[in-house]
């Protein structure tokens, strides 16, 4: 048997229920080699020899076997089959997440998986918890009280549906009077939206970190009216009446 990357990553893949880290694969090639070096020479034999079960015996690829793989021979591979997955608009599809790698059945079969399990259908998150999720994701660690400011209404029953889910979890107290919780999200989140990293995420295309940070000064500070320019959006324009009214027209 020729020594295959991308076959032994695929089997090692399938016959593992956690995600698989780069860590993990070297490790195996480094116990290949232990266990190889370890065991005895077999005896040269014109026919292949056999098992107890009459099956071949695995052939000795030690020789083709590398002593070491890179972190970037692993993701090179592990990227040749996302593609190939993709392309060939297989079943499964390969994942990665911030624990590793993992194969996960395609979200076209997830309706006949379900199915089979016979499991009630997925529940979507509510506006009010996706824009509290957004919040908590681009804000992390922030309080309740940081949120409710943002989003100008309670989250408690938000904050407590995404806890349930494991979406999010308490991070520690904030350095600020009576020691408000604060939260950010998990590792569960980062596979929920595929990516690695809270880095990975895209750049809010209305409110950055200091917008925030800003607005929740001011909503603080006295009841003053936020306008679209604040939040980060366009301004609307304004009526011919309210063009008049302006000083030094």
């Amino acid at each position: 048997m020729e020594f295959n990357l991308k076959k032994i990553l695929k089997a090692l893949l399938l016959s593992n229920s956690e995600p698989l880290s780069i860590r993990d694969i070297q490790a195996v090639i480094t116990r290949y080699h232990e266990q190889a070096e370890a065991e005895p020479p077999e005896p040269e034999a014109d026919e292949p020899a056999t098992g107890p079960d009459g099956q071949g015996v695995i052939e000795p690829i030690m020789e083709q076997v590398p002593s070491l793989l890179t972190a970037t021979q692993i993701r090179d591979a592990m990227d040749a089959i996302a593609h190939e997955l993709e392309e060939e608009r297989e079943v499964y599809r390969l994942l990665q997440g911030p624990a590793g790698y993992r194969i996960a059945t395609s979200p076209d079969y997830a309706e006949w998986v379900r199915l089979l399990r016979n499991e009630a259908k997925p529940t979507r998150l509510s506006q009010a918890a996706l824009e509290t999720l957004s919040i908590i994701a681009y804000r992390q660690p922030v309080t309740r009280a940081e949120m409710e400011a943002i989003r100008g209404v309670s989250v408690d029953s938000a904050v407590s549906k995404l806890l349930e889910l494991e979406l999010v979890l308490v991070t520690g107290r904030a350095d600020l009077p009576g020691r408000p919780i604060q939260y950010g999200t998990t590792d569960k989140f980062l596979e929920f939206i595929g990516v690695r990293s809270i880095e990975e995420l895209p750049a809010s295309d209305v409110l950055s970190p200091s917008q925030i940070t800003e607005w929740f000064r001011r909503s603080t500070q006295e009841d003053e009216e936020l306008t679209d320019k604040d939040v980060g959006l366009p301004e609307e324009p304004r009526s011919g009446a309210e063009q008049l009214e302006t000083p030094g027209q």
